[in-house]
């Protein structure tokens, strides 16, 4: 195991404990280039499973920390430089770029869906790269993370431990399922509004 990956285990160990504050911060930092899996995921299942009548809080903490980290990688895109070179590879970012250009709301919007390891992080950075609109930059990362969230808050609520179990095994199918739907979605008002617009 690599020193990096050493020292998140031991933050994740240590902001765990910190309940809420902690499910905060480990949000903000997996937003970040301080990996953290799936480690927001089941602490927001396990403390909504111990309070229900917080789930609401927890989902809002989860959110709004998970976006507000996203908007520094956003930054870090659009200042671009030396830095985008050695972090990702321009195959990867171009190939990022051309779903953005097709729709940048809906590709934000489903890779945020996604688990690991979908390229969430590379979405991000391209996204500020391409001067996406921070206002619907931002829209869409509180859509796809918060519709996320909820389900999670939502099935800790109704199932407590059972959840957090079949979440782990599931999530790949869980997240998939939703991008999917949120696709076809985006691309039926896609053709709904340019067959209006075409009559």
């Amino acid at each position: 195991m690599s020193s990096f990956k050493k020292f998140s285990l031991k933050l994740v160990q240590a902001l765990v404990l910190y309940g809420g504050w902690g499910l905060f911060a480990i949000s903000f930092l997996d937003s970040t280039f301080i990996p953290m899996p799936m480690v927001n995921d089941l602490l927001l299942m396990h403390l909504s499973s111990l309070a229900p009548a917080r789930m609401p809080i927890y989902v809002f903490s989860c959110t709004a920390a998970s976006v507000l980290g996203a908007y520094i990688l956003y930054a870090i895109g659009a200042g671009g430089g030396h830095f985008l070179r050695r972090k990702f590879s321009p195959e990867k970012m171009q190939r990022a770029q051309r779903w953005l250009d097709r729709n940048d709301f809906a590709s934000v919007l489903v890779i945020s869906l996604l688990p690991p390891p979908a390229p969430f992080k590379l979405f991000l950075v391209t996204a500020g790269a391409a001067r996406m609109k921070r206002l619907r930059y931002g829209a869409a990362l509180v859509v796809g993370r918060g519709a996320r969230f909820v389900a999670e808050g939502w099935l800790a609520v109704l199932y407590g431990a059972r959840a957090e179990a079949y979440l782990k095994a599931n999530l790949a199918w869980v997240s998939l399922v939703l991008a999917v739907a949120v696709a076809g979605i985006t691309i039926a008002y896609r053709i709904w509004t340019a067959r209006k617009t075409a009559t």
